[in-house]
């Protein structure tokens, strides 16, 4: 039976370069977004040659995770799940309400957490698969204005953590990634064109390079996991 790598975040930058990449390699894909088209990711899997479902679900919703798992296991065991949502916002925090900073926490914290749960599940069953989460900067550190963010994102990275210890023994790879930089998409670069211009081709993050180091790390033999890896471009200060 074909297995398969759950993409939840499957947008269309990173997530739509993780989706490819575990197509690669002949998991049939489950790619997944709140919102938006994925006819077009679909259709470059496919021609490609790969396999692959498009799913429109909620990762803060607690049944429609479970129905979003059950129906990725009903297709194939699921090997890999990459939790890759965003949240990022910047408010200063005198002016972050409380629905903002609510939201960004169900966005970043509790939606993987819940993703997290139901797919450990399954893959403890067999003893074995692959669950990773997408960090940020703010997973480390705060700064100003990105109070919600950080919030969201260090709760996320606390989840990881937790998950990689109690069920790495049991046989489950649980990995967080830290993105430390601009990742190369039209919507950041014309929010920082001056930083696009001026670090050239290899001073942004590429999302297939990306992609790459998430498949090496779903790759690795259990006497050598990582839990943490950080990507930055040579550029970038840290």
């Amino acid at each position: 039976m074909t297995e398969t790598a759950l993409i939840v975040g499957a947008g269309d930058s990173l997530g739509a370069a993780l989706a490819r990449r575990f197509a690669r390699e002949g998991l049939h894909v489950v790619a997944t977004r709140r919102r938006g088209n994925l006819d077009g990711l679909t259709a470059q899997i496919r021609d490609a040659g790969g396999q692959v479902t498009g799913l429109h679900s909620d990762a803060r919703d607690e049944e429609a995770v479970k129905q979003l798992v059950a129906q990725a296991e009903s297709i194939g065991p699921i090997a890999a799940c990459v939790f890759n949502v965003g949240g990022n916002v910047r408010f200063p925090v005198a002016e972050t309400t409380a629905r903002v900073y609510r939201k960004v926490w169900e966005m970043c914290a509790l939606a993987g957490f819940l993703i997290g749960r139901e797919v450990s599940a399954s893959m403890l069953e067999r003893g074995r698969g692959t669950i990773l989460f997408t960090g940020a900067t703010a997973s480390l550190r705060g700064n100003a204005g990105y109070a919600a963010f950080a919030g969201g994102k260090h709760a996320l990275r606390a989840l990881a953590e937790s998950m990689a210890r109690e069920l790495g023994p049991r046989g489950i790879h649980v990995g967080h990634v830290i993105i430390d930089g601009l990742i190369d998409n039209p919507e950041t670069k014309k929010l920082f064109p001056d930083i696009f211009e001026t670090r050239g081709q290899d001073g942004i993050l590429r999302p297939d390079d990306i992609a790459e180091a998430y498949w090496q790390l779903h790759a690795q033999p259990r006497n050598a996991w990582t839990f943490e890896q950080d990507l930055r471009p040579f550029k970038e200060p840290w």
